[in-house]
């Protein structure tokens, strides 16, 4: 008995490190992160086809977000300085979705069983919040600087301009900027061959 139970304990930390996926070698260069994750390409690409935003700006965002860590989470707040406390946020996963949020996508979706540190799903809530924005604020799907600041502070606090006085989140916004453009030009010389 102790037998059976030490293997199915360890039959499960097997598969359920099987199922974490590490973030790409190079996260810098959007052909070298599909060559290598040649599932995530599929995964982008039937979110740009179900909701229309381009796959360089949706992973754009999910590379300032989380850098492509399945399991990143907000660094914890510090009690008097030094000692761990608790996290501003309850954002998880690749998307860094809200637990709110992210039942929300769930309810519209009819995907009941997705995870946040699931890519497949990360890339198609990106998408799918990229599209309320869009619907909400009027905000290009093409737009990587102004999708991201929705992004972060909703479509409303978007029209509302609360990202005005966040210089950390402005700069944010132009880091997803740049690189949603860099790689675009990228995926333009790579795409039929992901394709």
């Amino acid at each position: 008995m102790r037998a059976a139970t030490a293997l199915l304990a360890t039959l499960t930390t097997l598969f359920i490190a099987g199922c974490a996926t590490s973030p790409p070698a190079n996260v810098e260069n959007i052909c070298a992160i599909f060559d290598e994750k040649q599932r995530w390409y599929r995964a982008a690409k039937a979110s740009e086809q179900r909701w229309g935003t381009p796959v360089h700006v949706q992973m754009a965002i999910i590379r300032q977000e989380s850098t492509f860590q399945f399991d990143a989470r907000p660094p914890r707040n510090k009690l008097l300085g030094f000692i761990p406390w608790r996290r501003p946020s309850d954002a998880y996963g690749y998307a860094q979705a809200l637990e709110t949020t992210w039942q929300q996508y769930k309810d519209e979706t009819g995907r009941r069983f997705a995870d946040r540190d699931d890519f497949r799903a990360a890339i198609d809530f990106v998408g799918w919040y990229t599209d309320a924005s869009q619907k909400a604020a009027g905000i290009s799907k093409w737009d990587p600087y102004n999708q991201y600041l929705a992004y972060h502070e909703g479509a409303g606090g978007w029209s509302r301009n609360t990202h005005s006085g966040k210089g950390w989140l402005i700069d944010a916004a132009r880091r997803v900027d740049y690189t949603a453009k860099e790689w675009g030009a990228q995926l333009n010389r790579c795409e039929d061959d992901l394709d």
